[in-house]
């Protein structure tokens, strides 16, 4: 059997180490988190860095993801079948809807945006394409978990950390709520994974009736919930959505 190489799982692991911080990192803070002596993560972050995959800031000297992921990145994107459907009615869903939508799949015990519309107004948004959203506390998480049997595992596996007073962490409670999903067809994060956001998601399935992604409406509680509650237009209208793109994959009405 063909063994690893052991430089480029490192790179991976450097990567995947810059792709799930919210800040740049320094060498010493990217040499400590993979157990590397300095002088190893120095040489695979020049490569990387020479490559175009990571970047350094000048004034600070730390590491932070490069451009030519995401070039890389969007050309998996573009020939993902799951998006290209999915673009006209998410482009739809937000402006009707006055806030983001995001487009997820399952991956690596979590939840994959592959797609998200800004909310069609002026503030100052950030792109989320290649975050990496729970199983256990976002709308999408919980309806992947409730409809694919795969995400179901994986998310009793994970730590199921709690993020906000809200958030489910006890199995039995969370297997209750993922019953309560698949009977409604709809899952809600409201404030459980971020303190003043609410979100509601529903499934897409493909020609065979199997579960491919979920879409999700997030917002603001104030403009999202009505008396803490979610808006039922709003749970009306990312249903449409989830169902148009699913008979596009050809799922048939449903």
């Amino acid at each position: 059997m063909a063994k690893n190489i052991q430089s480029l799982e490192r790179a991976a692991a450097m990567l995947r180490l810059l792709a799930g911080g919210e800040r740049r990192l320094g060498l010493s803070d990217i040499a400590s988190s993979l157990d590397l002596a300095k002088g190893t993560a120095h040489g695979i972050l020049r490569t990387l860095q020479a490559e175009g995959f990571v970047e350094q800031d000048a004034a600070s000297g730390r590491y932070q993801l490069g451009a030519e992921l995401l070039r890389l990145g969007n050309s998996y994107l573009d020939v993902h079948e799951l998006r290209a459907r999915a673009l006209v009615w998410t482009d739809d869903l937000a402006r009707s809807s006055g806030e983001s939508v995001h487009l997820g799949v399952l991956h690596q015990h979590g939840v994959l945006i592959v797609h998200h519309v800004f909310r069609p107004d002026d503030s100052r948004q950030v792109l989320e394409v290649g975050a990496m959203q729970p199983l256990h506390s976002t709308a999408l998480g919980k309806v992947l978990s409730a409809f694919d049997p795969v995400a179901h595992t994986e998310a009793l596996e994970v730590d199921r950390k709690a993020f906000t007073p809200r958030t489910v962490t006890d199995v039995q409670e969370f297997e209750s709520l993922l019953d309560h999903t698949r009977a409604r067809g709809w899952a809600a994060d409201v404030e459980e994974t971020w303190e003043g956001v609410a979100a509601v998601a529903a499934p897409i399935h493909d020609r065979r009736r199997m579960p491919v992604g979920a879409i999700a409406i997030t917002g603001a509680v104030e403009r999202v919930c009505n008396d803490g509650e979610l808006r039922s237009d709003l749970v009306a209208a990312v249903r449409d959505c989830a169902r148009a793109v699913s008979r596009d994959l050809g799922a048939g009405r449903f």
